[in-house]
């Protein structure tokens, strides 16, 4: 195997131990809750202004499956949809006071998971630290070519 076929088979390794590890804390505490309207609450709490078409482009979804998941959060309770005063055409969504608390249950599980794993960190120097930021930025910006290319081809 080469350092390539190295780095991404331990990525994959630790990306599905983190996932499975989480995954039955994060089922527990939000017991009834599908992942993708857990993480679109996330989203929605984290940014500014969330509509169809940000929340498409963060989940690197169809502009109508999240036209779904946000309808269900919306008859759910958990979101509400508005408009600004001065673009009557755009609908932004915001979360409700039971969206919140799911939110924030969420939050708490995603620290008590940075505070489990801290023990990992604590040697990391700032340059170790850069050096994976800057790898990480690469490969990321590497990728959003590539499925440019793919948008592209099928849009053609």
């Amino acid at each position: 195997m080469d350092k390539d076929e190295q780095v991404m088979a331990s990525v994959r390794d630790l990306f599905n131990k983190l996932a499975w590890i989480n995954k039955v804390k994060m089922e527990k505490a939000l017991e009834g809750y599908k992942p993708s309207e857990v993480h679109c609450i996330e989203y929605i709490a984290k940014m500014e202004d969330p509509n169809v078409t940000k929340l498409a482009e963060a989940f690197y979804m169809t502009k109508s499956a999240i036209s779904k998941i946000t309808k269900k959060l919306m008859d759910k309770g958990y979101i509400e949809s508005y408009q600004k005063p001065e673009n009557k055409k755009e609908i932004y969504f915001r979360l409700t006071a039971k969206g919140d608390e799911i939110n924030q249950v969420h939050d708490s599980l995603h620290q008590e998971f940075l505070d489990r794993d801290k023990v990992v960190f604590e040697d990391v120097s700032d340059e170790q630290y850069a050096e994976v930021l800057k790898f990480v930025d690469k490969y990321s910006r590497h990728l959003d070519v590539e499925m440019k290319k793919v948008l592209d081809a099928k849009s053609e």
